[in-house]
């Protein structure tokens, strides 16, 4: 399967802490870790993300504050979205957006997905969907 053309590096202000919420909440799998490095890379369904606790060198546009995740809303297709809503549930993560059907038009069509949101220990918001077909749009 080629590789994605764009893989996010989230900072996380506790690699261990983080490597739990993606692999155990929301099935995802470590491919790789850096122990020295402070460093994972993960993938699920076809998405790939990095984890990295901010040591050493780190490249930064501002001061890093908790939490990091302000302004990034992460769109993640898995294979079964209610599985892992209820998987997520069951672990007791509270979905900061419950799941639901949601249509999005393009052009012509709406594009239906089921989805819900969570953030994750440093506050990136992740929107976990499943597309569930198409439509007509409706009329303006």
């Amino acid at each position: 399967m080629p590789r994605p053309m764009l893989v996010p590096e989230l900072l996380c202000a506790n690699l261990a802490a983080s490597v739990d919420f993606y692999v155990l909440v929301l099935g995802f799998a470590v491919r790789y870790e850096g122990a020295e490095e402070r460093f994972a890379y993960l993938a699920k369904d076809g998405a790939e993300l990095m984890l990295q606790e901010p040591v050493g060198r780190t490249l930064l546009a501002g001061e890093l504050t908790h939490p990091y995740g302000r302004g990034m809303n992460l769109h993640i297709e898995v294979a079964d979205v209610s599985a892992l809503h209820a998987q997520a549930r069951a672990l007791g993560v509270e979905p900061r957006l419950p799941i639901e059907d949601a249509w999005y038009r393009r052009d012509a069509h709406e594009v239906g997905q089921r989805q819900f949101v969570v953030q994750d220990p440093d506050g990136y918001l992740l929107r976990l969907c499943q597309e569930i077909g198409t439509r007509p749009a409706l009329a303006r």
